[in-house]
């Protein structure tokens, strides 16, 4: 597999797109369920396969990831061939930026001393999607891209 299997949650929340999958490889319910049955194996390739189309797709589409943890946050703008960053420290130990008080005290304290702000950008020279998912591996999420939006105009006024 490229990336991961999607979960059961994920699959049945795909259910009609899984049914048009196995359509498009002449594969009709009564022969799923034998496959299912009689060949596991096979059934978890096709699962793997599907899996693989999704994400394709969806990291395809993938336009910004916010990453957050206690002292940092990750913001990332995703373009065809780069992607630019803004990484967002506190070096106080009492903020956590994965609670709504730690980033209303960031909104308070963006300028601060407490705060430090980087900018980044990497070339993608490997397969972009690739790399997103690494990125949402390590915990990211798929984003409109508000925060990085915000920041960046703050920054650049």
């Amino acid at each position: 597999m490229k990336y991961t299997r999607l979960t059961k949650e994920q699959l049945e929340e795909l259910h009609p797109e899984f049914i048009t999958f196995l359509a498009t490889q002449s594969i009709d319910k009564k022969e799923w369920d034998e496959i299912k049955q009689n060949k596991p194996q096979i059934a978890e390739q096709e699962i793997d396969v599907f899996s693989d189309m999704i994400w394709e797709k969806a990291l395809t589409n993938v336009t910004h990831i916010d990453h957050f943890s206690k002292n940092y946050i990750f913001l990332f703008k995703c373009l065809q061939n780069a992607v630019f960053s803004f990484v967002i420290k506190t070096n106080n130990p009492q903020i956590d930026f994965v609670s709504a008080d730690g980033i209303h005290w960031l909104s308070e304290n963006l300028f601060s001393d407490d705060v430090e702000i980087t900018r980044g950008k990497k070339e993608l020279t490997e397969n972009r999607n690739e790399s997103l998912f690494e990125i949402i591996k390590q915990g990211g999420i798929i984003s409109k891209g508000e925060l990085f939006t915000k920041l960046d105009s703050l920054i650049n006024q």
